[in-house]
Formats: C-alpha cells, structure tokens, sequence
C-alpha cells in the first residue's frame, strides 16, 4: 500500500472515530438532560472575590466565567451572567470555583447625601432607570456624580425611538442595583420640582430613562 493509500485510510478511520464519538457524547447528553434537566447557564468565580468590594467591569471579565450545569444542580438565586453582579459587592468572601448567587451579594451604600445637596430650591426624586450599569464601569461609587438624565420613548410603528434629555447636570444622590434578577436599577436625583414633575410623568407613561454621565 501506498504512503498516500495509508494516509487516506488514517483519515477515514480518524473520520469514523470522530463520527462515533459525537454520537456517544450527543446520546449521553440526551440521557443527562432526560434525567436531570436541560443545562443552564449560571456565574462561576474563577478567582475569590473579596467581601466587601464592588464587582466592577474588570472584576467580572476576570474574576467571572459562565458555565453550563443540568437544570436540577442550579442552585436557588444562582446569577445568569456577570452583567448581573456590575456594581454589587459580596457580603463575604466567595471563593474561586463558587456559583454566585444574588443572595451573597450586597448594594454599597453610600453615606447619606448631605442635605447640601437637595438646597436652592431643589428636591429628590427616586426614578426607574435603564443601563445604570455603565455608570459602575469606573470603579467607584458613582454618587456625588453630575448627570443628565435622557427619556426616550417609541415613535411608533415602523420608526426609531425618540429621545430627549429631560435634565441636564443634575446630582445623583443615590444609585440601587436590582434586589433580585428581573428587576431593575433606580435612581434618587436630585431637582426641580418642574423636572421632578415631568420625570414621574416620564415613568408612569412607560418611558424609559436613562443616565449620561458627564465628563
């Protein structure tokens, strides 16, 4: 037999072998999901997170990875993906190799906002607030922060989404990340009665909010 002759045979058996082999893996899979639930995705911390400091953009790239487990061994309160744990910080130390679960992780509070910052006239307002997860990207707390504050809503069917700031270079006095998956971030600010008035009605209607930080 030829060296191309034995060259062609070891391709077809490295063909045939690989063929088998994904038939075993994909009949196993049918078995373990059958038995134990289809795989989910849950957060699994590849390097310990310390108590205490928040998970930052940074943190989640390197301290976080997703996995794939049957349904049955998905712990209660397990997260889904890093971008849940942005700006939450743990109540201990978890360390590498652990599922993350919302329950072990806690919102930094600041100190409460001096009452400097709600004078002249001005009053807070707690908001519902899209994408707040941006404004954790830095590192630090994000209160004490200017920021203009940008309601958009569906110009209807068939068109773009219009959008205005509503706000321009207010504070932010407080920022809460959600309590539990599913929920959203709010946002106490501080400002006028007018803009106080127009962003209640803002939420009410359904509209979204969103914050811009100012450079």
């Amino acid at each position: 037999m030829s060296r191309r002759a034995r060259a062609l045979v070891f391709l077809l058996a490295a063909l045939i072998c690989a063929a088998l082999a994904a038939g075993v893996a994909g009949r196993y899979r049918s078995r373990v999901e059958a038995r134990y639930g289809p795989l989910q995705p849950v957060v699994v911390a590849v390097a310990e997170l310390p108590a205490g400091e928040p998970i930052g953009l940074g943190e989640a790239r390197s301290g976080l990875t997703l996995r794939r487990i049957p349904a049955r061994f998905v712990p209660p309160g397990a997260l889904t993906t890093p971008a849940e744990a942005l700006g939450r910080a743990p109540a201990v130390s978890i360390p590498a190799g652990s599922y993350l679960l919302a329950a072990q992780l806690t919102v930094p509070h600041p100190e409460r906002p001096h009452p400097a910052d709600v004078s002249d006239g001005l009053r807070p307002v707690e908001v519902t607030v899209a994408g707040a997860e941006a404004l954790t990207v830095a590192g630090g707390p994000p209160e004490g922060s200017s920021v203009d504050v940008v309601v958009s809503r569906q110009a209807g069917l068939g068109k773009g989404t219009r959008a205005q700031i509503a706000a321009s270079g207010v504070r932010l006095l407080a920022l809460r990340s959600p309590a539990s998956p599913g929920e959203g971030w709010s946002a106490t600010l501080a400002v006028s009665e007018a803009q106080a008035l127009a962003l209640i009605g803002a939420e009410s209607s359904g509209r979204e909010i969103r914050l811009l930080p100012r450079g």
